[in-house]
């Protein structure tokens, strides 16, 4: 795997002075931390499938998608083929299309959305594709702490809450926590009740 920071070198810093080569390195090496910090998936491809650089986050994902095999040249098929369709939709309409995106589920609880550009920068000599990777599970997650914290949720309503927005059903909660139909329906007029008084004060 090339490293961004020694791609940003090879193509862009060749004919450049030496102080110059140095700031743009420093930028390279702080746009690298940048992405590594991301929650999401970053992939940089080559229009030939070639890996460019891919972040902490999308190796992981990559390899959930391999089913725990990835190199260099194995992106995931599901991935490559919105990369291709992409390209291909260039040659078949007018106004080129820059971007597609799609949804992978591996099961209930693991939905990823892949978006992908075509950029086509002057300092790279070939077009290359960014695919952002996001985690619905992840951001689902991260939004459900929020709320439940937001609205003051129990404990309890706070489990029924994040099951409700992982698109369980009432009958699928109840099985899940051991609890009858209609307690899940109480806690879900409670929560309800709560969220409804959260925006009257804030509104």
């Amino acid at each position: 795997m090339i490293a961004l920071t020694q791609t940003l070198t090879q193509t862009a810093l060749k004919q450049q002075q030496p102080s110059v080569q140095l700031r743009a390195l420093q930028q390279a090496a702080f746009l690298q931390k940048v992405l590594e910090g991301l929650g999401d998936g970053i992939l940089i491809l080559t229009a030939t499938g070639e890996l460019v650089h891919a972040n902490a986050v999308a190796y992981h994902i990559c390899c959930q998608l391999n089913q725990g095999h990835f190199n260099s040249n194995f992106i995931p098929p599901a991935i490559w083929d919105l990369c291709q369709s992409l390209l291909d939709s260039r040659s078949l309409v007018s106004e080129q299309v820059m971007m597609l995106s799609d949804e992978i589920v591996l099961d209930k609880s693991t939905t990823f959305h892949i978006r992908v550009r075509l950029l086509d920068l002057d300092r790279f000599q070939f077009p290359c594709f960014l695919v952002t990777i996001e985690n619905r599970y992840e951001s689902l997650k991260n939004t459900t702490i929020s709320e439940i914290k937001k609205y003051d949720l129990t404990p309890r309503e706070a489990e029924i809450w994040y099951l409700y927005k992982g698109n369980y059903s009432y009958k699928e909660m109840a099985a899940k926590l051991y609890i009858t139909l209609n307690t899940v329906k109480k806690h879900m007029k409670n929560i309800h009740a709560k969220r409804q008084c959260f925006l009257a004060i804030n509104h």
